[in-house]
């Protein structure tokens, strides 16, 4: 027997927490850092403890959404990054899609990335417990896109995570600030982020037997 297959209770837990997730992301995209263990209960169709029985708290919920809205994200990037054109229009699309993900689902950005909004009874939750292990995720797995792609010669891998943490950095902060005050248009934003990204990632060779970044 094999014992690696889910079982029907395994499956049934897993499918109820989709569906919660899901009452989860409905809660979020109305009420964004507001949203509430509360109403999202409420949404779900269930009390509270119930709630808590499957995340254990707004942190376990919080994470949880994280990974299901990065995952997302991430699979969004890695085909940008893949697109048969030139880098220099991958660079611009890639950063085009992260901009445009926060641009669609601006309530979910916020309640990921600035709960602190929440309502009094979420104060104290720790925002950065669970935005910064995000934000690093995203830049190993863009560290490891730019080191499997692009020939950096000596110290390729160290030169590959500093780029990767600092790309991602730079499109947080400057999308953090374009979708607060949206001074300019999306387009004139990419086309400046890339400008600025533009000079060594010019110059660098592309691997042999793979796509060049």
């Amino acid at each position: 027997m094999d014992t690696t297959q889910p079982t029907d209770q395994q499956r049934s837990a897993d499918r109820r927490r989709r569906e919660l997730l899901e009452a989860a992301d409905r809660v979020v995209l109305r009420d964004g850092p507001q949203a509430s263990m509360n109403a999202i209960a409420a949404e779900a169709g269930i009390t509270k403890p119930i709630l808590y029985r499957h995340f254990g708290d707004k942190g376990g919920l919080y994470a949880a959404l994280a990974k299901r809205h990065t995952d997302a994200l991430l699979n969004s990037l890695r085909a940008a990054l893949d697109a048969p054109a030139e880098r220099r229009e991958r660079v611009e699309v890639t950063l085009d899609t992260y901009l445009a993900a926060i641009e669609a689902r601006p309530q979910v950005y916020r309640f990921l990335m600035h709960p602190s909004e929440g309502s009094a009874s979420d104060r104290g939750f720790d925002v950065g417990m669970h935005s910064i292990p995000l934000l690093r995720r995203m830049g190993e797995e863009l560290a490891q896109v730019i080191e499997d792609r692009l020939d950096l010669g000596p110290g390729s891998q160290q030169l590959a995570r500093v780029w990767g943490h600092g790309i991602v950095g730079m499109m947080h902060a400057a999308g953090d600030w374009w979708l607060g005050e949206r001074p300019c248009t999306r387009a004139e934003l990419v086309r400046s982020l890339a400008d600025l990204l533009w000079g060594r990632l010019a110059a660098a060779g592309d691997k042999m037997g793979g796509p060049g970044f």
